[in-house]
């Protein structure tokens, strides 16, 4: 098979859809899949423009970026960081990803459209961010009767392994995430089974504890449905924050308020899920007032309490500090946990990554290389110190 024939095959069995559009901006060629994805039949593309096939709202802005395309094509994502929408023949409008590629031949300059329907992606990452809303929601509902309790958590359970398996199809189908797809599904296949195992065991015992007015039994159980349910938005947290840094979806907005009050608060909620005997210590020198983002600023902070929390045993103290004088601002957390090894340290903020001593500990594998991706956003840089059995240190530094 020459080149030729090797093209034209890629072109017309490609599963994507594929345009080829000229510099007036007509539809010169479609494939099999583009005509199929946009409910066209055979060659009834041709001709057209290609704002046919985008909804009517978006018509002009795009012949306006297909304008400034002209005059500097080249290779790329189309709208990178943004939502965009394709049109069927019936009207029927849905959410695509397009790259861009121009060339040129005897017959003039084109550009030829990579198109991917990615509609169920869009369907199971809605479905996640309404469980993670569902299950927030039921953490801090837990003081509330039993019966009404473990109804809403068995119907949750349910929906999280409906939206579970949802979001693997979605993933198998999404070929450009290649080692991070199989590594997550791995990853979600093992830490989504035991908080649900756990739920699912305790609950029944919690109705029998309760019949039987056995509360303080009762109680343990609850609390380790508790703390399965906090593990699961933790992990569902993580997946949503890296699906839209690998989306472009995050951005920086700046605010100011008072450091000790927005921490304060913060160290409030994580001490009602830290171990017996734990205590989080906090203290704040310099100036309190500060510019900065609240939300990275939260999952920063709350994440690597988060994490002294689980890698440290009861009666422990954790310690944060923050600080801010005119050049920087720091945010520090220790413990004295289990610690991490200089191997391991090396390997710490890479994606799904879990230390050799952490392996049977609850957890994602994603939380500190989101900090590590929030750091570099805003052109920070962190350390680690530690020593195994003696505890772990972070030190996060910004430029103020």
């Amino acid at each position: 098979m020459d080149n030729l024939e090797g093209a034209r095959a890629l072109f017309f069995y490609a599963t994507e859809g594929i345009v080829v559009v000229n510099e007036a901006g007509e539809i010169a060629h479609a494939n099999p899949s583009a005509e199929k994805l946009f409910g066209y039949e055979k060659n009834k593309l041709i001709g057209k423009k290609i704002e046919t096939l985008i909804p009517k709202k978006f018509t002009s802005s795009h012949q306006h970026h297909r304008e400034a395309f002209n005059q500097n094509p080249h290779a790329r994502a189309m709208g990178s960081g943004m939502d965009l929408f394709a049109m069927k023949k019936d009207g029927t409008e849905f959410p695509v990803e397009i790259s861009l590629s121009p060339f040129a031949n005897a017959d003039g300059k084109f550009v030829i459209a990579f198109i991917i329907d990615i509609s169920k992606r869009k369907k199971a990452e809605e479905s996640v961010r309404r469980q993670k809303d569902e299950l927030e929601k039921l953490n801090k509902e837990l003081d509330s009767k039993v019966k009404q309790r473990t109804l809403v958590l068995e119907e949750a359970i349910a929906e999280l392994n409906k939206t579970k398996e949802e979001l693997n199809e979605a993933l198998q189908k999404e070929k450009e995430l290649g080692d991070l797809k199989s590594r997550f599904v791995s990853m979600a296949s093992h830490e989504f089974r035991t908080p649900l195992a756990t739920i699912l065991s305790s609950l029944s015992l919690v109705k029998k504890y309760g019949e039987q007015g056995e509360k303080e039994k009762q109680e343990k159980h609850l609390e380790r449905i508790k703390t399965s349910v906090n593990n699961l938005t933790d992990i569902i947290s993580d997946v949503l924050s890296l699906s839209k840094m690998e989306e472009g979806k995050i951005s920086v907005s700046p605010e100011t308020f008072a450091i000790t009050e927005f921490a304060n608060e913060m160290l409030k909620e994580l001490q009602q899920v830290a171990k017996h005997g734990q205590q989080i210590h906090y203290k704040h020198i310099g100036s309190d007032e500060i510019s900065f983002d609240k939300k990275i600023f939260r999952h920063i902070l709350f994440n690597l309490i988060s994490n002294a929390i689980k890698f440290s045993p009861e009666g422990k103290t954790i310690h944060a500090a923050t600080s801010l004088n005119e050049n920087d601002f720091t945010i520090s957390v220790s413990d004295s946990g289990i610690g991490i090894s200089a191997e391991d340290r090396e390997h710490l903020f890479e994606r799904f990554f879990r230390g050799h001593n952490a392996t049977n500990i609850q957890g994602s594998g994603l939380g500190l290389n989101i900090v590590a991706k929030y750091v570099e956003m805003l052109n920070g840089k962190i350390e680690c110190n530690s020593e195994l059995e003696v505890g772990t240190e972070f030190i996060i530094t910004f430029p103020n």
